[in-house]
């Protein structure tokens, strides 16, 4: 056994000793670091990461404009949080956004996505003084108190950290693949109204344009411009998640950019500062101006180290057309995920929205019985070859695909290349 491979062994079991089991950690690999697209463990295997810190990395591992506005800022000022005193940065990220939301958009900035989650529905109760909040089956959004309480997925989220928030209501999401329509959906929305909560008691509806952790469906655009007018109507506040579908992922630097509707909130994290921890919530003014001061904040929120990434992720889409990129590499890679699906019976659906997709791993076509075992083989095999991937879906046998948008077709060959092997072995 060489020294690297007893220093693996040894921190994966000191891991083990130290740390809380309820943190799962997808692969028993150990990072050593990282560029782009490629992933090095501490015994020098390479991998292609098609996971990205779970959407976090669409300009790759360690830009280079963001290491080098990272280390420029921290020059200066690293942290002195915004409560205190102001700085550049967070103001000149707060226009930047704002200007790529919409107009007479304004922000407010915190540390994770289920900390924009919780505050867009503080603002959105705030603005209406209701209580209710309506989100759907199958959604995720974060594992704080309110976020799963707003998850409409039980395991492994809710366990028995109950009782959650009052007040949340969840209808079914859109689901081609399992025949839920737009209409169903809508009827849904419409029964809640009449049987758990009149709409004048809602303060918000949240989507995802794509469900992210629930097996990366996207939402019908008649599906979104109904319920901006079944919002509208009831002065609900329309709340879009756009944690995971944010920075591009979709084809659009914006999921709820397809559907061309106007949304009230927008939740960003993940991708917004290349990898350091930051989210923000940003809406239109009146909305986001309805709490009074000291009613939004956190201390580490809109981080100057964070808020420089930030700006070097803006820059970098651009000036370097990572949505062209993304959109190019998205139909290579769909491309080849449906050749797969011909050659092998168990990849029920392959779905998405830009270089937002996944393949479904089912037992049976005819009865699409989800196949959670063959799905774990898959990721297993696949990082065996030297491809990084993960699941999601509510019974955890989809397969999640978030490469780089930096990422070139060559390294999409080489990824098509593993993961095909790995669907033989399987």
């Amino acid at each position: 056994m060489t020294s690297t491979a007893h220093k693996t062994q040894d921190l994966l079991e000191r891991r083990d000793r130290n740390i809380a089991r309820g943190i799962a950690t997808a692969h028993p690999i150990l990072a050593s670091k990282a560029k782009g697209t490629e992933l090095w463990d501490l015994d020098g295997r390479r991998y292609l990461d098609f996971v990205g810190g779970i959407g976090v990395l669409n300009v790759g591992h360690n830009h280079p404009r963001v290491v080098d506005a990272v280390k420029r800022q921290i020059e200066n000022l690293s942290h002195a949080c915004f409560q205190v005193v102001g700085y550049e940065p967070y103001i000149e990220l707060a226009e930047k956004l704002n200007a790529l939301v919409g107009n007479g958009y304004k922000s407010a900035f915190f540390t994770s996505g289920a900390e924009a989650v919780e505050n867009s529905v503080k603002i959105a109760r705030s603005y209406t003084n209701r209580p209710a909040v309506i989100a759907f089956r199958g959604g995720f959004h974060g594992r704080t108190l309110l976020g799963v309480s707003l998850t409409g997925m039980s395991q492994p989220y809710k366990q028995n950290f109950g009782p959650f928030a009052p007040e949340i209501f969840h209808i079914p999401y859109p689901n081609a693949y399992r025949g839920v329509t737009t209409a169903a959906a809508l009827a849904a929305l419409e029964e809640v109204f009449a049987t758990d909560v009149a709409p004048d008691r809602v303060a918000a509806i949240i989507i995802e344009p794509v469900q992210g952790d629930g097996g990366f469906h996207p939402a019908p655009v008649d599906f979104i411009a109904a319920l901006r007018e079944i919002t509208n109507k009831h002065g609900i506040v329309l709340i879009l998640d756009e944690i995971q579908t944010g920075f591009g992922r979709t084809g659009e630097m914006f999921g709820f950019q397809h559907s061309g509707i106007e949304p009230d909130l927008v939740t960003i994290a993940k991708s917004l500062a290349g990898g350091l921890p930051m989210s923000a919530v940003v809406g239109k003014a009146e909305i986001m101006d309805a709490p009074t001061p000291g009613g939004l904040g956190g201390t580490y929120g809109g981080n100057a180290l964070a808020c420089a990434a930030a700006l070097a992720v803006i820059e970098t889409f651009e000036r370097d057309d990572l949505l062209g990129n993304g959109s190019q590499r998205a139909a290579q890679l769909r491309k080849g995920l449906i050749d797969l699906q011909q050659r092998h019976a168990f990849i029920g659906d392959v779905r998405g929205l830009g270089f937002m997709l996944a393949m479904e791993i089912v037992s049976d076509r005819a009865t699409k019985a989800p196949d959670a075992d063959r799905t774990q083989h898959v990721l297993d095999e696949a990082r065996n070859g030297g491809l990084l991937l993960i699941k999601c879906g509510i019974h955890r046998n989809t397969v999640r695909f978030l490469a780089p948008l930096v990422i070139t077709e060559a390294e999409i060959d080489e990824a098509l290349a593993v993961l095909g092997e790995a669907l033989e072995r399987v």
